[in-house]
């Protein structure tokens, strides 16, 4: 489905490439954070049949797509529109020896057929999308009928305390943690609150969606209803 859309103002921060998507790709790469993701990838997945097909949308190093793959049972895609995190992504499941399709792609135009997918996941990414009703739209549209996408992002409204448990709980050195702070603090400019993010789901083909939050976290549940 194809839009016509003014582009969302966005800081215009260091682009994930290159060095910046290397420290990225470090800082996101602690055991404890691994171990986050492995959790992760079973809530995620929780309920899907054997053969699914998962979308992860934005994956940046990979992470999380390697341990949904890993879990054995799902096809696992993932879609970036940073080349250096689609290098970075491929080059960790090939040292995991786990399979994963990571492609280079923009959210809003993707390179996929309708109702290809049975799950969509995207986290820690939807704030910076320039066109997100665009990116609805296509994450509408790559589902199949009874498909779910799941969104997980910062909340507009998490405070500083927030944000400071949660880089403590990160493991992270004394630099390393001083920056993720400052760059949380920064991107929550950008993150939607959960009405927000209500109002965008209503203007998009879902309709509807279940929001909570928790921290620092929004999390959005958007279905495609069988039918559509």
């Amino acid at each position: 489905m194809q839009m016509t859309e003014n582009r969302r103002w966005r800081f215009k921060g260091p682009e994930m490439e290159g060095p910046v998507a290397r420290w990225y790709a470090r800082v996101r790469g602690s055991d404890s954070q691994l171990a986050v993701y492995g959790r992760q990838a079973r809530q995620l997945t929780e309920g899907l049949p054997e053969g699914a097909r998962v979308l992860e949308v934005a994956p940046g190093p990979g992470y999380l797509a390697i341990e949904m793959a890993r879990l054995g049972t799902f096809h696992v895609t993932g879609l970036d529109i940073s080349r250096t995190f689609v290098q970075i992504a491929s080059a960790n499941a090939r040292q995991a020896d786990i399979t994963v399709d990571f492609r280079h792609g923009d959210v809003a135009r993707m390179p996929f057929a309708s109702e290809t997918f049975d799950l969509v996941v995207c986290q820690a990414a939807f704030k910076n999308f320039p066109l997100p009703h665009s990116a609805l739209a296509e994450m509408h549209r790559v589902l199949r009928s009874g498909g779910t996408a799941v969104i997980q992002d910062m909340s507009r409204d998490a405070t500083h305390a927030d944000i400071e448990a949660e880089v403590n709980a990160m493991g992270l050195g004394g630099f390393s943690s001083f920056t993720t702070k400052a760059t949380l603090e920064m991107l929550k400019r950008r993150a939607y609150s959960a009405g927000r993010f209500a109002s965008l789901a209503a203007a998009s083909p879902f309709r509807t969606a279940a929001i909570t939050t928790e921290g620092i976290g929004l999390e959005v549940r958007l279905k495609k209803e069988l039918g559509q």
